[in-house]
């Protein structure tokens, strides 16, 4: 069974920067597309970005301009670079794959964006 990991989050100020990492405990993880997703607190888990095995990537119109996916498979690791934060991309980010199924949620990283 997959497990997924997701680190670097935490307390950012408007307009700053975070840098996100998702690391599978299992080598398919780097045959499978993944995406990362985000809820907010009262809110329904959405899609923020999405990657394929091959590295072709996919962005939500919130990510579009302000956020870079990408992955090293060699680490099973994938990362998500934020910029330009906003108080609105509160939430807590998760990884999974992308997909039809998915594996068990990771416990998720918080970020907090304060204006």
């Amino acid at each position: 069974q997959v497990q997924l990991v997701e680190s670097g989050g935490g307390l950012v100020q408007a307009g700053g920067s975070r840098r996100l990492s998702c690391v599978a405990s299992g080598t398919i993880f780097r045959f499978l597309p993944v995406g990362w997703y985000r809820q907010a607190p009262g809110k329904q888990r959405e899609l923020v970005a999405s990657i394929t095995s091959g590295g072709r990537t996919n962005y939500a119109d919130l990510a579009k301009g302000r956020f870079t996916i990408s992955r090293d498979n060699a680490k099973n690791t994938v990362y998500l670079q934020m910029n330009s934060l906003k108080p609105d991309d509160t939430a807590v980010y998760y990884c999974n794959r992308f997909d039809t199924t998915v594996f068990p949620w990771g416990q998720g990283t918080q970020v907090t964006v304060s204006s």
